[in-house]
């Protein structure tokens, strides 16, 4: 594998997970549990769909075939999708909700902080607009994991179910195959090992003011990030988000 091709992969894994997150989010338009969570959930799927469009825009750039962002969001199969798992799993409820976007945006604030120092200027470029978005999507999150966590005995045991379903998929955050390995050691890609240890910190002294447990369980899911493999979720999302596009390939609006 090239350098050109690992990049152009590289950029499908980080817009792939902004995308298949926002869809996610997307749900919970006029469905939140109060207008402000409603209105706020929907903009931070906003925020991904803007981070979504320029990572698979610039992939489209890298490979050189003329794809555009449009074609690398609604015409690639769910075995080209290279997202964690974490993000395509159904929504759950409000704590499930919550769960996640911490888990994950822990994960992404210390990512993406790293991703400002890439020798790849577009990339540093894309982070810099990122990172301001992931502050405040984690500031959002956290502060709900501590007041539902440590709220009422309903709240703190819907937390720890939501918080023992998701942390199985976060091994997947720090995998490290070739491809990452080979953009890490040319300055491309964060050092996965550095940012593993931020976030282990910072999980945990949430979780710690939440009154919550860090689960016990060591078995990690995995396939989604390396190989394509995902659940059957990823399939439900792709045949709603893509269907126009597919129905109606040659529209313009």
């Amino acid at each position: 594998m090239t350098e050109q091709q690992a990049l152009f992969t590289y950029c499908l894994r980080l817009g792939d997970d902004a995308l298949i997150q926002s869809y996610r989010l997307s749900e919970w338009c006029s469905n939140g549990p109060i207008l402000e969570e409603d209105l706020a959930l929907t903009n931070f799927s906003l925020d991904m769909i803007g981070r979504a469009q320029a990572l698979l825009s610039y992939a489209g750039q890298i490979e050189g075939k003329g794809r555009t962002d449009d074609d690398l969001a609604y015409r690639r199969g769910e075995r080209q999708f290279y997202n964690h798992l974490m993000v395509e799993l159904t929504n759950g409820d409000f704590a499930f909700t919550i769960a996640r976007q911490f888990l994950v945006s822990a994960f992404e604030k210390f990512y993406y902080t790293e991703l400002l120092h890439s020798t790849d200027t577009m990339l540093a470029a894309i982070a810099a607009k990122a990172i301001k978005e992931i502050k405040y999507h984690l500031a959002h999150a956290a502060d709900w994991m501590v007041r539902l966590g440590d709220g009422t005995a309903q709240s703190h045991d819907r937390m720890q179910t939501a918080l023992n379903k998701y942390w199985p998929y976060t091994g997947e955050f720090f995998e490290q195959d070739e491809l990452a390995a080979k953009l890490a050691e040319s300055g491309i890609a964060p050092n996965i090992e550095l940012v593993k240890e931020h976030w282990d910190q910072y999980i945990r002294e949430v979780i710690k003011e939440a009154t919550l447990s860090v689960p016990e369980t060591t078995h990690m899911q995995t396939g989604g990030k390396r190989n394509g493999i995902h659940t059957e979720n990823l399939g439900h999302i792709l045949s709603e988000m893509q269907y126009l596009q597919r129905a109606y390939p040659d529209a313009i609006w």
